[in-house]
């Protein structure tokens, strides 16, 4: 058996761990089933991005008209723009896979491996134990227990990218960031695209009003339907879904070339036996960590989806070091999740941060702002009047708890409302520096200035 100070079982923002405890002089043990990277890399952010760039140049075209421009996208290439995400991945896993075959005091486990005993795991096949471990072992696909789907190859967020040709048509079961996306990619390529949502919302943990605004533009595009839970699947020549409505019971049958699961996220740490080293999970069978990240079982820690928590790459970065510095000092630091970042992109584009008006309500006395991106003389020029940016302000301390912009850049325009909340949060912050006219940042003063009682 192979004893180290540190194991690390993944690959994504685990690779920090493995890195900073190398530069400690410490044996360190990196294990992941593959592909290297994590999420992140191979079938999340860095491939759905470069897919979606393509659908935001291809809608922004589509819409020149209201500009008085008269423009048509005449050749897609569909094979084009799939090679070049591949490839960008990969010339990311070979420079990863680079780094790592150079560090020889690393050892490097590409394989699954469970929990045998405390501390312990079999990897392939060899057993291997550390001191200190890190569990960063990530999610899968949530597959929804609908009749007939075990019968059918369905595409999820990870195998949609081994496409190699444009599907004429595609339903999509879910309505979280991932059908958003991949319905936004999907359509301006050329695909009709079928939403079945069973909630009564898109995004159902934006502002309401956002969710109800991607719902109107995205329709001008594709066919959705919320309120609408999939019950049965069949494949002949092409899938069939049947959609119940929620409310009235009235089934409808829909019909494509393609199916493409998004229902959401499983953890994967049931693969991982964590039960057998005395770490505890959750009901929905995620890893319980406390404030500062660690496990039920002493000197194991872990972070990233396989928490749950807030599943995005630059939280699980947070979380890294939050994780190694409570793994080697004894003051530790508490993971903070009040204003924790994310965007959603779509067409239109979302970014939020902090409380909604809702979750605001319940503790606190708030103002609310709003403001149009045609409020601004920029907006007005791109003649975008549908976009908006939201704030929520504590009324006695002008401490802005939360903020929601859906439009163009929606993720660029709230980074400075991000940096204000980690500088403690007052708005006055962002009014202590001058905003360039005309440019669409002011449309955060905007909402700002814009405060009143809901």
């Amino acid at each position: 058996m192979e004893e180290y100070d540190v194991v690390v079982i993944g690959s994504g923002s685990g690779a920090t761990i493995a890195s900073r405890a190398l530069s400690e002089g410490m044996t360190v043990a990196l294990v992941d089933r593959g592909p290297l990277g994590g999420t992140c890399l191979n079938v999340g952010c860095i491939p759905s991005k470069m897919l979606i760039y393509p659908a935001d140049v291809v809608a922004e075209i589509q819409e020149a008209k209201r500009l008085g421009i008269t423009a048509e996208v005449t050749h897609i290439d569909f094979t084009s723009i799939m090679g070049r995400m591949r490839d960008i991945v990969r010339e990311d896993q070979n420079h990863m896979r680079k780094g790592i075959e150079a560090v020889k005091t690393l050892g490097f486990y590409e394989n699954e491996a469970h929990f045998t005993d405390e501390y312990t795991l079999n990897v392939g096949g060899k057993s291997i134990k550390g001191k200190k471990m890190f569990l960063v072992s990530g999610a899968r696909p949530l597959i929804p227990p609908v009749a007939g789907l075990d019968r059918v190859n369905y595409l999820t967020n990870e195998s949609v990218l081994e496409l190699t040709s444009l599907p004429d048509s595609m339903i999509i079961i879910g309505g979280g960031y991932i059908a958003a996306e991949y319905g936004h990619f999907f359509a301006p390529m050329g695909t009709r695209v079928t939403i079945l949502q069973r909630g009564d919302r898109l995004l159902a943990n934006e502002e309401p009003e956002i969710s109800d605004l991607l719902k109107q533009e995205m329709s001008r595009r594709m066919h959705i339907e919320v309120n609408t839970e999939a019950v049965d699947v069949r494949k002949d020549k092409n899938y069939t879904v049947t959609g119940r409505n929620v409310g009235t019971g009235e089934e409808t049958e829909f019909s494509a070339e393609q199916l493409l699961v998004a229902a959401g996220r499983k953890s994967n740490a049931d693969l991982l036996t964590v039960e057998n080293t005395g770490v505890k999970t959750d009901q929905r069978g995620y890893i319980t960590v406390n404030e500062y990240l660690e496990t039920s079982k002493e000197n194991i820690w872990a972070f990233g989806d396989a928490i749950g928590r807030e599943m995005f790459r630059h939280v699980a970065n947070r979380e890294a070091d939050i994780a190694w510095h409570n793994s080697m000092h004894e003051e530790k630091i508490k993971m903070d999740y009040s204003s924790v970042p994310h965007a959603v992109f779509s067409h239109p584009q979302i970014a939020s941060v902090g409380l909604t008006e809702e979750q605001a309500r319940k503790t606190h006395d708030i103002l609310v702002g709003k403001a149009r991106y045609a409020d601004v003389a920029k907006g007005m020029a791109m003649m975008e009047d549908r976009g908006f940016a939201k704030a929520i302000v504590e009324r006695d301390t002008w401490k802005i708890l939360g903020f929601h912009i859906v439009g163009p850049s929606a993720p660029i325009l709230i980074q400075e409302v991000i940096d204000a909340m980690a500088a403690g949060g007052s708005m006055g912050f962002i009014g202590q520096g001058m905003h360039i006219h005309p440019a669409l940042p002011e449309l955060v003063v905007t909402a700002l200035s814009s405060l009143r009682k809901p």
